[in-house]
């Protein structure tokens, strides 16, 4: 959801993303067959759609467990349907280009393979590092295992969850039946006046 004046970047699997002007993209029917936003290699697809934000940072992870965050300035701006610029460089040793998230300070995030091993770890803990670079280990796979997805966690959703408890749990205090009877002995302890 966007009011139209954002600027857009995408990801692909072979490491390259672009970023571009929403305003470039023009408005047009559903059923319409839409206009090229990158141009994507022979077996390369789009894996990620970012609306960056000023405080934001892009986490991105390849196939075999590496990654890195890079500053958002560190993409140009430049027109859509271009093949784009280096994101994280793809190797022998990185694989494909598996996820790209923005991220802020004091989020989390949670990388899944395709075996089912799942990690969570602090954003803060993965180096920012330049665009043209291969990253740092971010999950160790085994061999056969490749990582498949990575997901942010916001501190704002943590923060939302523990005061929905800390809420909660004062209810249950005020509303417990030891309060309720506690109440009722101080009136009823009071003489009654005719």
């Amino acid at each position: 959801v966007t009011d139209g004046n954002q600027q857009i970047m995408l990801f692909a699997s072979n490491g390259l993303a672009v970023r571009f002007n929403e305003g470039d993209v023009r408005p047009m029917g559903r059923t319409a067959r839409g206009v090229r936003g990158i141009r994507l290699a022979e077996d390369a697809i789009v894996i990620s759609l970012i609306m960056p934000q000023i405080e934001g940072r892009i986490l991105t992870a390849s196939e075999n467990g590496y990654g890195k965050q890079s500053r958002n300035e560190d993409y140009p701006v430049r027109g859509r349907g271009g093949k784009g610029v280096i994101a994280i460089q793809m190797s022998a040793r990185n694989g494909a280009l598996i996820g790209a998230v923005q991220v802020f300070d004091g989020d989390e995030v949670i990388l899944i393979s395709d075996q089912g091993t799942l990690v969570r770890t602090r954003t803060s803990e993965v180096s920012v590092l330049g665009r043209n670079t291969q990253g740092v280990t971010l999950i160790k796979v085994q061999e056969g295992e490749k990582l498949v997805q990575v997901a942010r966690v916001a501190e704002t959703m943590e923060e939302d969850s523990e005061e929905v408890a800390e809420q909660s749990m004062q209810q249950s205090t005020e509303s417990s039946p030891e309060a309720d009877t506690d109440e009722a002995l101080t009136t009823t302890d009071a003489p009654e006046k005719e």
